[in-house]
């Protein structure tokens, strides 16, 4: 038989496993960030989700991301950069279709700069489709509710944005022959940004034919963050470059619109369209954590013919 220990050194030790005890359940337990629940939709809401930024083989956020859209309903669009890096078959066929694949049905793109590291941006076409406009444009426009969607390609070095181009010449045409009241817009590169690459002036012809007609929302991807930016010229935008390639640092202070900015967290921007409005949401994927929201009406504002 063992000896057995002095009455204090036992008590002393059985003090010690009951205060280690009390520590165990206490002191919170170190691991993932518990997943933010979905927002609630109302049916029948005219639902829009807007990310870009996206497609990486070099790690899972972009996965994460497109399992938030897979819970979600609504058109989806996404603002560029799609397939990383190159924009090449291989790219979407291992890079964006393994997660992204089964909602293409969904997807209303536009191009970005990394698709054109392809020749002509000629794999996003083929994967897209009639989904991505006439091949070798990338502009197109579509209804979505009670608004009128414009999506634009702002790879202007290849197709051209200034006045006296094709694609300036269809969007002035398309706006005068879709007067309605709630009108957004979407494309890759920022013409507004406090983000890594900042104020983009190649869209400005097209941002101001935009302004012109009383448009109402720009969203935009390029700056791997996510920035929320107060009416410029009647239009709020937003950079929703948060769809799981990384995020960038703010290399510049805070624009003076700007009404929020975020760097650290992963998701998608969540509209829902209403006739004469709107509502914003942004909704983080797993392990993020960024909230945002608000609502806005459309200005009515229908100037001149352009």
């Amino acid at each position: 038989m063992p000896p057995k220990l002095p009455r204090r050194r036992a008590l002393l030790l059985a003090l010690i496993a009951a205060l280690l005890g009390v520590l165990l359940v206490t002191v919170p337990r170190l691991g993932p960030v518990p997943p933010i629940p979905l927002p609630s939709v109302d049916p029948g809401a005219t639902i829009l989700l807007a990310v870009g930024d996206i497609g990486s083989c070099d790690g899972g956020e972009d996965e994460k991301v497109a399992s938030l859209a897979s819970r979600l309903p609504g058109t989806i669009a996404i603002l560029g950069d799609i397939a990383y890096p190159d924009g090449s078959p291989t790219d979407f066929a291992s890079c964006f279709d393994p997660a992204w694949g089964p909602m293409r049905d969904r997807i209303r793109p536009a191009p970005g700069n990394h698709e054109y590291q392809t020749t002509d941006a000629s794999s996003y076409f083929s994967y897209f489709g009639a989904a991505a406009g006439t091949p070798g444009d990338g502009w197109y426009s579509y209804d979505l509710g009670a608004w009128h969607v414009v999506v634009l390609n702002s790879n202007c070095e290849f197709v051209g944005c200034d006045e006296g181009s094709a694609q300036y010449a269809w969007l002035r045409a398309d706006l005068e022959a879709h007067p309605a009241a709630c009108t957004l817009a979407y494309w890759h590169h920022p013409r507004v940004s406090s983000g890594r690459h900042g104020d983009d002036p190649r869209t400005d012809a097209l941002w101001r034919v935009l302004a012109s007609a009383g448009a109402d929302l720009v969203l935009v991807g390029h700056d791997h963050s996510y920035e929320r930016i107060g009416p410029i010229e009647g239009m709020r935008s937003f950079v929703v470059g948060t769809g799981g390639r990384n995020l960038y640092e703010f290399p510049r202070p805070a624009g003076a619109r700007t009404e929020l900015r975020v760097n650290d967290s992963y998701g998608l921007l969540m509209l829902t369209l209403r006739d004469g409005g709107f509502s914003w949401r942004f909704v983080p994927a797993a392990g993020s954590t960024l909230l945002d929201a608000g609502s806005d009406d459309c200005h009515w504002r229908r100037p001149e013919p352009l």
